[in-house]
């Protein structure tokens, strides 16, 4: 694991930093809390492949993602990964844990290069106690969450293979795309293995759609990208997708 602290990057720094302060937490926190609660972080940089933290480790610390991708992801009995979320800049993770004391319920692995906030445990404990606006924050930003998730579980219970593919893609759209002339470019930084991990199904069922979906010409495929070409039958096959 390579977690590196930047030594020209003092923990004050971050106080200013954009990112950090545009997150969920700092919302609706007025601009002096705010400021000195962004100072509290601690800034981290972590390469590819850099585990965070596994399922069962202690809950000790709260991320804030400011660049690069990190991906949240359970394993079964047997072994079989499933990938849960996929983070990135101004995206928090590691929070439920800080409220209720138990042990992590996911792993946290960087997809691509990374820069992190990171707030111990105790700074948090801190914080909450003597700014309640800061508490009430949190919760609502753990709620969103955790209506998030529902949505996500949801999807993979009501929805089929090609569905769930469309719905995964427009996600990953509405999060990392970037306009491109008229289409829009999602760099996912995912193997293929990742991505069929995050639909939930085999890598061979959604090579399969995804090709599919290409030769219809809805996108087009490249290394660790997807270029949407047309979006609204992409939308209209994720809806179509559900289960009756």
């Amino acid at each position: 694991m390579v977690l590196t602290f930047p030594p020209s990057t003092a923990p004050a720094g971050l106080a200013a930093d954009p990112v950090l302060r545009s997150t969920d937490l700092f919302r609706s926190i007025d601009p002096g809390a705010a400021a000195a609660l962004a100072a509290e972080f601690e800034p981290v940089r972590a390469e590819r492949g850099t585990v965070l933290f596994t399922e069962g480790d202690p809950g000790d610390r709260l991320y804030i993602v400011l660049s690069g991708k990190v991906k949240l992801s359970r394993r079964s009995r047997d072994g079989r990964e499933g990938l849960m979320a996929l983070l990135g800049p101004t995206d928090h993770f590691g929070d439920f844990e800080l409220l209720d004391g138990g042990p992590r319920v996911a792993a946290a692995t960087v997809v691509s290069d990374a820069r992190l906030a990171v707030l111990p445990k105790p700074v948090l404990d801190r914080w909450v106690a003597l700014h309640p606006h800061v508490a009430e924050q949190l919760l609502r930003v753990i709620a969103r969450g955790i209506r998030g998730h529902r949505a996500a579980v949801d999807d993979r219970l009501f929805s089929d293979v090609p569905g769930r593919v469309a719905s995964r893609l427009i996600q990953l759209a509405q999060r990392f795309g970037v306009a491109e002339g008229g289409a829009t470019r999602v760099v996912h930084d995912l193997t293929q293995s990742e991505l069929a991990q995050f639909v939930g199904a085999s890598r061979e069922s959604v090579n399969k759609v995804l090709a599919d979906y290409a030769g219809r010409g809805w996108l087009r495929l490249e290394h660790k990208c997807v270029v949407i070409l047309d979006n609204a039958p992409l939308a209209r096959r994720a809806q179509h997708g559900r289960r009756r």
